[in-house]
């Protein structure tokens, strides 16, 4: 028989073997507990009907940042309607930035502005409802919100998920600002939670511009994530935004898209075509379609370009897969993607300086050299039949053409 003491060391060595394999198991646990949950989470947000397609509308940010008043969206909501464009699938009307006092109240909750929301953040959730459309509010995941005059909601992720159910929002855009330096990959699925918890279907929009590679984690916390910095009204802004974008198409699809920030379509900052490309790309690269003028006193030129259905049915499609850039030829490319039905969307895209031929081969859109198709322009509304092998065309400075190309 053997001394305790002979025994001793194997004793030790069992125990650490013992302790070992509990962190192990911990860890294991913790990280199924993790997967668990955001499958929870993608379920409840599938079954709840969210996200099924990008999302569309209006966000206040782009055009007014913190000048926004009840009144004003009371008049976009009336707007959208009037105008023809709720009908069309732009459903919700966002809140940005500013819309709540500094601080919160004496239990904790957060506070509409009363000198700009008079009435209550419900009372105008009730009127935006009352027209058909959804309303949609915006916080942060820090301490403040980016403009720095209001909370946060960083600590507070539960109470205030539950008060916006309780005002009867339907979309929460999240935003970075004022994080504490704290990883996003653990406070934004601490709002996605609460929100699930909330007894609300509410679209969660995660802003965490793309720093931590959202696209690979953020899918199983919400309906879209963005990919990128702030949008600015200008072509160098919108170009880098699509380049920054496209690399995740892969990460994209129905119950969660990627999000290269809201449109800047009729705000005055780049020409009608450049205006085009944007809405194009935007259309094709399934990204949400949220407009950022002012719809109440928009130009016919923008209206006609928000309004335009069959991009806006390219974007909306059921099959839900993100076109990309397929080919790229100097400052020529093209984009192009597949729809329902064994459908090709197309778009020749030219960001050069002066006019040029763009030519799409059929081995650049994975179409079989045989195939016949009908090409749709949804621009012009007209169709060219029987094409086979490529398509191309004269395509302008900064302007694209787009397409829809339909086997025969």
């Amino acid at each position: 028989m053997r001394s305790r003491a002979a025994m001793a060391p194997n004793s030790a060595s069992s125990a650490l073997v013992a302790v070992i394999f509990y962190l192990f198991l911990t860890i294991v646990g913790a990280a199924q507990s993790n997967i668990g949950f955001r499958e929870e989470i993608r379920r409840n947000l599938l079954n709840n009907g969210l996200g099924r397609t990008p999302q569309m509308g209006w966000n206040s940010w782009n055009h007014f940042a913190c000048d926004i008043e009840e009144k004003l969206i009371r008049e976009t909501a009336d707007a959208m309607v009037s105008t023809g464009l709720a009908a069309l699938g732009y459903k919700y009307i966002n809140l940005d930035d500013c819309w709540g006092e500094l601080n919160r109240d004496s239990k904790g909750n957060l506070v509409p502005k009363a000198s700009t929301f008079p009435s209550g953040i419900k009372g105008l959730a009730d009127y935006v409802h009352s027209k058909g459309l959804k309303l949609g509010i915006y916080s942060d995941a820090g301490t403040q919100t980016c403009s720095k005059t209001m909370p946060g909601s960083l600590g507070y992720e539960e109470q205030d998920a539950k008060t916006f159910a309780s005002w009867e929002i339907d979309y929460l855009k999240y935003d970075n600002c004022q994080n504490t330096g704290t990883n996003p990959k653990e406070r934004y699925p601490k709002m996605s939670k609460a929100l699930l918890s909330s007894g609300r279907p509410i679209f969660f929009s995660l802003c965490e511009w793309g720093q931590e590679d959202p696209a690979t984690w953020a899918p199983g916390l919400g309906n879209s994530w963005r990919t990128t910095g702030d949008i600015k009204d200008n072509w160098k802004s919108l170009i880098t935004r699509a380049d920054q974008n496209d690399k995740w198409a892969s990460y994209a699809g129905p119950g969660g898209w990627n999000d290269p920030d809201m449109l800047e379509v009729g705000n005055g900052g780049m020409t009608t075509e450049e205006y085009r490309s944007h809405f194009s790309i935007w259309a094709l690269a399934k990204a949400p379609l949220l407009i950022g003028c002012d719809i109440r006193s928009m130009s016919s030129v923008t209206l006609e370009l928000l309004s335009n259905k069959e991009v806006i049915a390219v974007n909306q499609d059921k099959l839900g897969v993100q076109g990309k850039k397929v080919k790229k030829d100097g400052k020529l490319e093209v984009w192009a993607g597949p729809l329902s039905d064994k459908r090709v969307a197309v778009v020749l895209w030219n960001r050069g300086s002066s006019q040029a031929k763009i030519t799409a081969y059929w081995s650049d859109i994975k179409l079989k050299s045989s195939t016949v198709v009908n090409a749709r322009d949804l621009w012009v509304h007209s169709t060219q039949s029987s094409v086979q092998g490529q398509l191309s065309a004269e395509v302008g400075s900064h302007a694209c053409k787009m397409y829809v190309l339909t086997p025969q």
